[in-house]
């Protein structure tokens, strides 16, 4: 009926052909489909439709966003056009259904469409996400596993890297999160799948960590947890495949903690029980327990039961390491037959390294040479390398051991080691034990065995000559015999034009001759040959400083600083340049880092007095003085400037002490002596001032000096002894004018010299002497001038060695008539007690 009136309306429309448009807004309301959303049976209708229960298509909309007609004709119901084929005029099917204007075109109520249901293509807000179910307890003891894995990695890596305190903690917190995972398969009902394995890789963790911080007790308390549960016997068979060999380990384990706390009993004890455990299969690591095992007798003093593993070792599998140990043993014990046979059994080791001939060049093959500039330097030769040094570093330490033992002199011992690496498979070792006998004719102090035996490697090969010749330079050098240095010094250069040592001893020869310009040459030769050779550069630093060239001098200083960090005698070069180049803070501050690298050092703390002595800080200068007297109480000019000081300071009492210290170090020296009476003077103890003087007349008969003062204060207090004194001194004054007569009776020239030589030298006693003028004190040990105390001559003509004294206030007091004589023009004021 609705298709009726439709086509009724189609035909009218038609009729009017005056209105075009007529008819287009004219429809029945019950084709209006924009209520069917609210349609419930209908919308049932369609959700029983394959239609309904299709997704709904993705392109359900008209061109520019609007829905229409044509598109939900096209995606909604199925049709061979897109549209149905129900509207025949008179319901026939041949005919296709004519357009109707039941809308507008391009006009739609989207909006209702939008906010609600789409009849046609079902289109509509997406229905809210399903809730995420709850995690099982399945997945959170997956899960809880896998973070206890990661932190057992993370354990290990902080392990590797050197960070044990952080290894630790991750150890801990796997093992808390371990025993919360216990728990939650306890709660579940799933004890009976708990992972062993797990359990053993977290205590197992856990007592390496311990052990690696040093908790000892804690690491041996977790092993036992292990080696007690028999429910990780299986855990431990699947780990290695076998759980003998792992328990053993864990033993071992054991014992190398009992090692390391000195407990070497109990270390046997499970070293024993770990080798019962592991299979013979393992020879390599029953090799390794045996060897422990050995070396703790050995700690123990247990010689023999050392020797017992170390053989057994030696027969199954033979290493250096293990012959080495068992010359030892046998030198502890003294046999010099085993011993030989000890060191050729040491020969026979295997090093199981290829012939090194596979490394050599192969002519024009330039492919293999390519791949040999690869191979020649990598892991494995450098382990090959490893293995080669190890083994040539423990025969040639036997042979230095086991030389002066199994011969009565150890050159003969050395010969015979000698002659036996000559004949095993490790000849180029011969050359080296040679040279190794002179060095310890050096330490004999033999020197002429020494120089005959390198003297012998003259016509050897090049290298071996080289080396050979250096030393013979070296050697000569120190008996100052700079002909042969130079000699030998000049054949090892031509032997092997680079070798920095040859270099470095033909400058210390030009370097002695003082031809510093030469020197600095084949220095910077050695250097330029190799930037290493620290001699060179220390020399080279010297030379610089010797022809005054600071700066340059300072610069090589400071990069060999940078090689030898804490070496005194550079800090102590660049202190000196500092202070040099009137660089005073400079100066101070290293001088400051010297004495804390050589804190005991009394010239580098006098040299540190001196500098702020110089800067006008007494009491700093003081600290240091008297530290450097501490350590070496005969420094001359120390004791001088500690009297000096304390004088300065009116205490005079104690500056005596360092002047009797003086007087002990140069007894000879009359002025040590007249300074200790001019300090009990000053201090008002003429008693044993005059005491003093009196032992100094006695020992020193005709010092003039002594004399004068023995008159004075014998006149001050009134002795009977003045007279005689003061004609003693008449006489020595006389016997002292005659002697000068004799000595510059030659000219006049000579006798004006002695005159004016008397002059000074009566000057020159006036004032008090500060500090030492003479020259800085250096390094013992360093090759640039040693310090040296020189001589001071006997200064005849003397005045109070400690300065004028402070002038005596003025009195009114009268004196006494008959002591009018105590005071005569001889007597001075400075001799009246203060």
């Amino acid at each position: 009926m609705n298709r009726m009136n439709m086509m009724e309306q189609v035909h009218l429309a038609g009729e009017d052909e005056d209105d075009i448009y007529g008819g287009f807004n004219d429809y029945n309301a019950t084709l209006d489909v924009d209520d069917l959303q609210h349609d419930t049976s209908f919308q049932k209708a369609v959700m029983r439709t394959s239609h309904g229960r299709r997704p709904p298509p993705t392109a359900a909309r008209g061109l520019g966003g609007v829905p229409g007609t044509a598109a939900r004709g096209r995606m909604g119901m199925p049709s061979s056009m897109g549209r149905l084929n129900t509207g025949a005029v008179g319901g026939g099917q041949d005919m296709a259904r004519p357009m109707t204007a039941v809308r507008g075109a391009g006009y739609t109520s989207a909006g209702n469409r939008a906010a609600g249901f789409d009849p046609m293509n079902q289109a509509g807000p997406a229905p809210p996400l399903e809730p995420k179910p709850e995690e099982s307890p399945e997945e959170k003891i997956r899960q809880l596993e896998k973070k206890v894995n990661e932190l057992i990695e993370e354990s290990c890596f902080a392990n590797s890297t050197g960070d044990l305190s952080l290894a630790l903690e991750k150890a801990k917190e796997a093992g808390r999160k371990e025993r919360v995972l216990v728990r939650q398969r306890e709660q579940q009902s799933m004890g009976d799948q708990i992972n062993l394995d797990l359990t053993y890789s977290v205590l197992f963790n856990l007592a390496n960590q311990y052990a690696a911080n040093e908790m000892f007790n804690e690491a041996l308390n977790t092993y036992q947890v292990i080696v007690k549960n028999k429910m990780f016997t299986n855990a431990v068979q699947m780990y290695v495949t076998m759980g003998d060999m792992n328990y053993g380990r864990l033993k071992v384990n054991m014992g190398n903690i009992y090692f390391r706390q000195r407990n070497y009993p109990k270390a046997i004890k499970f070293y024993r029980m770990a080798l019962d455990q592991v299979p013979n299969s393992h020879k390599e690591m029953r090799t390794n327990i045996m060897q422990n095992i050995g070396i703790v007798f050995v700690k123990m003093g247990q010689y023999n039961d050392a020797i017992t593993s170390f053989e057994h070792i030696m027969q199954e599998s033979p290493n250096f390491k293990t012959g080495f140990n068992l010359i030892l043993c046998y030198f502890a014990l003294g046999d010099r037959e085993k011993m030989k046979r000890g060191f050729q059994k040491l020969l026979t080791v295997d090093l199981k390294i290829d012939d090194e001939d596979k490394y050599l060049p192969h002519g024009e093959d330039k492919n293999y040479n390519l791949i040999l500039e690869v191979i020649k330097n990598d892991s494995l030769r450098q382990i090959e390398r490893k293995r080669k040094y190890d083994a040539e570093n423990c025969i040639k330490t036997a042979a230095k051991i086991i030389s002066p033992a199994i011969e009565a002199q150890f050159s003969v011992g050395y010969d015979w080691c000698t002659e036996q690496v000559k004949s095993s498979q490790y000849l180029d070792l011969a050359h080296d034990l040679e040279i190794d006998k002179a060095i310890m004719f050096l330490k004999e102090k033999d020197f002429n065995q020494a120089i005959e035996t390198l003297k012998s490697f003259e016509k050897k090969d090049t290298k071996v000559a080289s080396t050979a010749a250096t030393n013979l330079s070296f050697l000569y050098f120190l008996e100052n015999d700079l002909e042969q240095a130079d000699k030998y010094a000049e054949l090892a250069m031509s032997a092997d034009r680079y070798n920095p040592a040859a270099l470095v001893n033909k400058g210390n020869v030009l370097y002695a001759r003082g031809d510093y310009e030469k020197a600095r040459e084949f220095y910077k030769e050695a250097l330029q040959n190799d930037s290493s050779c620290v001699e060179g550069l220390y020399n080279l630093g010297l030379t610089n400083k010797k022809i005054s060239r600071l700066e340059d001098a300072l610069d090589c200083f400071y990069k060999l600083h940078a090689i030898l960090r804490n070496s005194p005698q550079v800090m102590y070069q660049i202190a000196d340049l500092h202070d040099q180049l009137e660089d005073t803070a400079q100066a101070t501050e290293w001088f400051m880092q010297l004495i804390g690298v050589a804190p005991t050092d009394p010239s580098v703390l006098a040299r540190t007095g001196e500098i702020y002595d110089n800067e006008g800080d007494k009491s700093q200068a003081f600290q240091y003085y008297y530290d450097s007297y501490r350590y070496f109480p005969s420094n001359i000019p120390v004791i001088e400037w500690l009297g000096a000081y304390y004088i300065d300071s009116q205490f005079c009492e104690k500056a005596i002490h360092y002047f009797e210290r003086a007087a002990i170090v140069q007894p000879a020296q009359v002025k040590w002596q007249l300074m200790i009476a001019s300090c009990y003077r000053r201090s008002g103890n003429y008693q044993q001032a005059l005491e003093t003087y009196k032992k100094i007349h006695k020992r020193f008969p005709d010092n003039i000096e002594c004399l004068r003062y023995l008159m004075r204060i014998c006149s001050d207090l009134g002795l009977p002894e003045a007279q005689e004194y003061a004609t003693k001194l008449k006489k020595a004054e006389k016997t002292k004018e005659l002697r000068e007569q004799r000595a510059t009776s030659g000219t006049r020239r000579g006798s004006g010299r002695g005159r004016r030589g008397e002059e000074e030298r009566e000057g020159s006693g006036g004032g008090r002497k500060g500090k030492s003028k003479g020259r800085r004190p250096h390094l013992d040990d360093i090759g640039d001038e040693p310090y040296q105390v020189g001589r001071q001559e006997i200064d005849a003509s003397y005045s109070d060695p400690l300065g004028p004294q402070m002038e005596r206030p003025k009195t009114a007091a009268a004196r006494k008539p008959d002591n009018d004589d105590l005071f005569d023009e001889d007597v001075g004021d400075d001799l009246l007690p203060e």
